[in-house]
C-alpha cells in the first residue's frame, strides 16, 4: 500500500463518529488479519478487563479515556511493566491527542489526534518494519512524490488540450508555494489557507485564483498594479525566473482541488531532501518511470564517489591546511565561490544540488573557523547558484532541477544562521542558476554553456545515460555520429562514449577535469581500441573507481555495475599522483591504463595470430545449411534404420549451447570421394537437397555460390587441413557466448570424430596442460576485461583475446601439474553427471544465484593457485594486480614483435 493511501485510510478513520469503532479500524490498516480484528471486536482475544481498553498480547495496549490523558499513560505503563510479555506499543487516547511508546524502542509519540495519519510509521513495527529502516526509505520525499502522482493524473485527465508544458509548469510552482509556505520563505501555511478561503468547493474557480497568484510573485510590491487584490499582498516577490512565463489555463474540479490542499495540510515539506525529491517529481511526468517513484534516486554516497577524488577532497584538505591561517582561510573563502559546476546530463539535478550543498557547508564552516580565531567578520555571499550549469534534454526535468537548487539553498540559508546566528541570506528573491539548459547534450556546444578559459577552475561530471551500440536507434546513431563517426567500428561504441569525448575536448588545454559515472563496457573489449587513444591523445585518467554496483536508497534495487573515471589533460597533469578506488581501498598509481590498472601499458588490439607459442585457435566449422545438415537423436536414427552402413556420414556436432546444456546432436558429414555413397540414403539426400534449395535463395552470392557443394558445410577447411595433418588430436572446444554469471567459462574437450559448430572456437591438436591455462581465473579475468561482454555474456575472441593472451615459460614439471588437475576436473564432470550448466551453475547471477559443483569449484581452485605461480612465485593481492602483470607482459611482447 502507498504512503499516500495509508494516510488517507487513517484519515477516513479519525473523522469517523463512532470512535468505540477507532481501535479496530485502525489496527485494519496494518497487517493483521482480519479473523484477528474479527476476534477483538468480539472481544475473544481482548486480554483487558477494565472499560475501554484492548490488549492484544504481544502487540498492543489501547485505552481510550475521557480526561487526564498523561496520568492514563503513566497508570497503564506500569500496568504493562508487570506482564510477563510486553506488547510491542501503549497506546492512550481522549480523540483530541495520541500519547503511544514503542515498548521495543523506547520511542514515543506525542501528537495531535486529527494529525495521527502523518505519524502512521510509528506503528509499521506491526508490518515488520522498523521505524529506522523506513526513515532511511526518505518518507518525506516519497510522500510529496506519491501526492503529486495523484494531482498530476487527475489534472491531466480533466485538460485533455493542455500542453505537456503547461502541466509541468503548474506543478512545479505549486510545488514551490507548498515547499514556501512550510520553510517561512512565505507565511505559514500562506499558500493552502488562501487557497482554501478564496475558492469555491468545486473548483471551478481556482484557476483563476491561481492566474491571479503567480502572475504577481514576479513582480516586486512596489511595481504591482494598483488594483491587485488586496490578499495578494501577503504574497512576496519571488523571482529566479519561476513565474515569469503566464500561467496556462486549466481547468480544475472538486477532487482536484482537495489534492492540492491535502498535499498542504498533509505533507511536511521542510523535511525534504530535494537532491531525492527532484528525482521522484521528474518520475510523476514520465509514465516509464511512475511505477519505480522513490526507488530510482541516486544516493548521496554514490555522487560523492564522483565528487569528492574530483574535487571535494583537494577543498578540504585546503581547508584544513588553512585553519589558524586567516590569508588561507580568505583566499579558499574566495575560491569557493569562483569555481564552477556542469552537469551535462543533469537530469533531476542530483549531482549539482549535493555540490552546491557541500559548498555551502564549506563556506561555513570557513566562517565558523574565522570566528573561532576571534576574526569578526561581516557575512558576504560566496558560493551562488550561478556557478551551477546542466544540460539536459527533458523540459520538466530541468525546472525540477532548478527547484530543487532554490529548495538546497533555502536549507543552507537556515543552516548558515543556525550555525552562525549573525549570518543572514535570504531566499528571496530567487537567485538565477547559472545555466540549466534544455537540449541534446551531444548537440549542444558546452563551451558556449559554460566558456571557460585556460586557468579557471571548473569541473564536469556527472552519471550520463548508457545504451549499448548495438541496441541503439537510428536517431542516436544520427547523433553520434559526427562525434565518433571516424572512428572504425563506431556504431558498437556505448553511446556514453561520446560524453567522455565531448568532455575530453572541453577540458583539453585547461585546469578543467571530469569525472564520471559510466558502465564498465568502455574500459573493456573492442570499445577500449575504438575510445581510449582519442582520449588519451586529449587527456590522462587521474582518478578511477573499479567496477562495483550503482545503487540507490531504496530497497530491493538491483543496481548496474559500473565505473567511475576521472580525466584532467594530459600535459597538465602529467606529473601529478594518480589513484585507483576498489572496493573504497585507494591505491596510489603512476599511470592508469584503459583497463584500470597501474600501468602505462598498451591498449590491446586484435592480430590475426598467437603472440605466444601456442597453437592456433580457429572458429568452428560453419553449416550454412537452414539446419537441414544438423540433426537430432531421432533424425540420426532415421538415417540409420535405411542403412546402418551411412553410420560414417554421420559426426558428433558440438556447439557452445549443446555443449554447456548437454544436448546431444549430431550432423552429415560427406567428404567429396563419398559423395554418391551417401546421397544413395535417401535421408541424406533429402537434407542435401534441402541445403541446396536454401543456399541458393540466400541474398549472399558466396552462400549461393557454396549450393554447388551442399552436402558440405559452407566453411570447413580449417578441420580438414588438421585432419590431413595429424590424423588423430585432440580438440578444445570453446563456447563464443557464455554465461557471465560463472567464475569460469565451461569448456568441452573432444577428439577429431567430433566437428565443432561455429557457434565455438576450436583449437585442433591442443596439448592437455592448455586447457588448463584456459579455464583457470587469470585466464577468466583476461577474457572479461580484454574480451568484453555482450550484456552480461562473455564473448569469447581468437583475435582479441586468445591470440593476445600472455603465456609465461612452462617447465615440463608445471605441465605435467596443470594436467593432473585437468583429468581431476574431467573426471570429476563424469563422476558428478548432470550438464556442464548445471556442474559450474551460475553463483555470480544477481537473481538466483546457483552455486557451482564443490567439488568442481575445489579443484579449480587449486589449478588457480598452480598457473598462478606458472607466472610469478608470490601470491597476488586481488585480480586488478593479476591484470596489471598480464597488461607488463604483453606491452613487453608487442614491443618484442616491433
Amino acid at each position: 500500500m502507498a504512503i499516500t493511501e495509508i494516510e488517507d485510510r487513517i484519515t477516513d478513520i479519525i473523522d469517523c463518529n463512532d470512535k468505540n469503532q477507532f481501535i479496530y479500524d485502525f489496527l485494519s490498516v496494518y497487517d493483521f488479519p482480519k479473523a484477528t480484528i474479527t476476534k477483538l471486536r468480539k472481544g475473544t482475544n481482548n486480554l483487558a478487563k477494565e472499560p475501554g481498553a484492548v490488549y492484544l498480547k504481544n502487540r498492543l495496549y489501547f485505552k481510550q479515556v475521557n480526561s487526564d490523558l498523561m496520568q492514563s499513560f503513566v497508570d497503564i505503563k506500569e500496568k504493562v511493566n508487570q506482564l510477563g510479555s510486553k506488547p510491542r506499543y501503549i497506546m492512550v487516547t481522549d480523540f483530541k491527542n495520541v500519547l503511544a511508546e514503542d515498548t521495543k524502542t523506547g520511542d514515543t509519540l506525542d501528537v495531535e489526534f486529527e494529525r495521527l495519519p502523518q505519524k502512521f510509521e510509528f506503528f509499521l513495527a506491526w508490518n515488520g518494519i522498523e521505524k529506522a529502516d523506513f526513515d532511511k526509505e526518505n518518507p518525506a520525499d516519497i510522500r510529496a512524490a506519491e501526492r503529486f502522482a495523484k494531482l498530476y493524473d487527475v489534472v491531466v485527465k480533466d485538460n485533455p488540450e493542455a500542453t505537456r508544458h503547461g502541466l509541468n509548469l503548474f506543478l512545479i510552482r505549486v510545488l514551490f508555494c507548498l515547499f514556501a509556505e512550510d520553510t517561512d520563505i512565505f507565511e505559514k501555511n500562506l499558500f493552502t489557507n488562501r487557497l482554501k478561503e478564496l475558492t469555491k468547493p468545486d473548483g471551478s474557480d481556482l484557476d483563476h485564483f491561481v492566474n491571479q497568484l503567480f502572475s504577481v510573485l514576479d513582480i516586486e510590491k512596489a511595481n504591482r498594479p494598483e488594483e491587485t487584490t488586496s490578499w495578494l499582498a501577503d504574497f512576496p516577490y519571488v523571482d529566479g525566473d519561476l513565474f515569469k512565463a503566464p500561467h496556462e489555463s486549466l481547468h480544475f474540479t472538486e477532487h482536484s482541488r482537495k489534492l492540492i490542499i491535502d498535499a498542504g495540510e498533509k505533507l511536511e515539506w521542510d523535511q525534504i531532501n530535494p537532491d531525492i525529491l527532484g528525482s521522484m517529481i521528474q518520475a510523476v511526468a514520465s509514465e516509464d518511470s511512475r511505477s519505480h517513484l522513490g526507488m530510482h534516486y541516486t544516493s548521496v554516497p554514490n555522487i560523492m564517489k564522483v565528487i569528492k577524488p574530483l574535487f571535494l577532497d583537494d577543498l578540504r584538505k585546503a581547508f584544513e591546511d588553512a585553519k589558524r591561517n586567516e590569508k588561507k582561510l580568505n583566499e579558499l573563502y574566495d575560491r569557493i565561490g569562483k569555481i564552477k559546476f556542469m552537469d551535462p546530463a543533469c537530469g533531476s539535478g542530483n549531482f549539482l544540488i549535493i555540490t552546491y550543498k557541500e559548498l555551502r557547508q564549506l563556506e561555513i564552516d570557513i566562517l565558523k573557523e574565522l570566528n573561532r580565531m576571534g576574526i569578526a567578520t561581516m557575512y558576504v555571499p560566496s558560493v551562488t547558484l550561478d556557478q551551477f550549469y546542466g544540460i539536459e534534454i527533458d523540459d520538466f526535468a530541468c525546472d525540477v532541477t532548478r527547484l530543487s537548487l532554490w529548495i538546497a539553498e533555502h536549507q543552507m540559508n537556515k543552516q548558515l544562521h543556525k550555525e552562525i546566528a549573525d549570518a543572514v541570506r535570504p531566499t528571496l528573491p530567487l537567485q538565477h542558476a547559472g545555466a540549466i539548459v534544455c537540449g541534446n547534450a551531444l548537440k549542444v556546444d558546452w563551451n558556449k554553456v559554460l566558456p571557460h578559459q585556460k586557468e579557471e577552475e571548473i569541473y564536469l561530471m556527472g552519471n550520463p545515460p548508457y545504451l549499448g551500440g548495438k541496441a541503439q536507434p537510428l536517431s542516436y546513431k544520427k547523433t553520434t555520429k559526427p562525434i565518433i563517426g571516424r572512428i572504425k567500428g563506431w556504431k558498437n561504441m556505448d553511446y556514453i562514449s561520446c560524453w567522455f569525448i565531448l568532455g575530453a575536448r572541453y577540458i583539453h588545454g585547461t585546469r578543467a577535469k571530469l569525472s564520471f559515472v559510466s558502465t564498465n563496457s568502455i574500459c573493456e573489449g573492442e570499445q577500449v581500441a575504438m575510445l581510449w587513444p582519442v582520449l588519451l591523445e586529449l587527456t590522462t585518467i587521474s582518478f578511477a573507481y573499479t567496477s562495483f554496483k550503482w545503487s540507490n536508497n531504496a530497497k530491493n534495487n538491483a543496481g548496474v555495475i559500473v565505473i567511475i573515471i576521472g580525466l584532467s589533460d594530459r600535459r597538465i597533469e602529467q606529473h601529478n599522483k594518480k589513484y585507483l578506488i576498489n572496493n573504497n581501498k585507494i591505491q596510489k598509481a603512476n599511470n592508469i591504463s584503459p583497463y584500470l590498472t597501474d600501468n602505462a601499458g598498451p591498449i590491446v588490439k586484435k592480430i590475426s595470430h598467437p603472440l605466444w607459442n601456442i597453437p592456433k585457435m580457429v572458429l568452428g566449422n560453419m553449416p550454412k545449411d537452414g539446419g537441414n545438415l544438423i540433426l537430432t537423436e531421432d533424425e540420426k536414427n532415421k538415417i540409420l534404420d535405411e542403412n546402418s552402413s551411412s553410420q560414417k556420414f554421420i559426426r558428433k556436432f558440438v556447439g557452445s549451447s549443446n555443449l554447456i546444456n548437454g544436448i546431444n546432436k549430431y550432423c552429415i558429414w560427406i567428404n567429396d570421394d563419398e559423395l554418391d555413397e551417401a546421397l544413395s540414403n535417401s535421408y541424406i539426400k533429402s537434407r542435401v537437397l534441402a541445403t541446396e534449395r536454401f543456399r541458393l535463395q540466400s541474398k549472399a552470392a558466396s552462400t549461393r555460390e557454396s549450393a554447388t557443394y551442399a552436402y558440405k558445410f559452407k566453411q570447413r577447411g580449417k578441420y580438414d587441413k588438421a585432419l590431413q595433418k595429424f590424423n588423430q588430436f585432440t580438440t578444445i572446444v570453446i563456447p563464443r557466448h557464455s554465461s557471465g554469471t560463472r567464475f569460469y567459462v565451461p569448456l568441452g574437450l573432444t577428439n577429431q570424430d567430433t566437428i565443432v559448430s561455429d557457434s565455438a572456437m576450436a583449437i585442433y591438436n591442443s596439448p592437455l596442460w592448455l586447457f588448463g591455462l584456459l579455464t583457470s581465473r587469470i585466464h577468466m579475468i583476461w577474457l572479461n576485461r580484454v574480451g568484453g561482454k555482450l550484456k552480461t555474456d562473455f564473448r569469447y575472441s581468437n583475435v582479441l583475446v586468445y591470440n593476445t593472451f600472455p603465456v609465461p615459460e612452462l617447465s615440463t614439471r608445471r605441465k605435467n601439474e596443470i594436467e593432473d588437475l585437468v583429468w581431476k576436473i574431467l573426471d570429476i564432470r563424469d563422476e558428478e553427471g548432470g550438464t556442464l550448466a548445471e556442474l559450474y551453475g551460475s553463483p555470480l547471477a544477481a537473481k538466483n544465484p546457483k552455486p557451482m559443483n564443490p567439488r568442481l569449484k575445489a579443484v579449480h581452485e587449486e589449478l588457480d593457485q598452480v598457473v598462478d605461480r606458472a607466472y610469478r612465485d608470490r601470491p597476488f593481492k586481488d585480480d586488478n594486480e593479476r591484470l596489471a602483470l598480464l597488461l607488463d607482459m604483453y606491452s613487453k611482447k608487442v614491443n618484442e614483435e616491433k
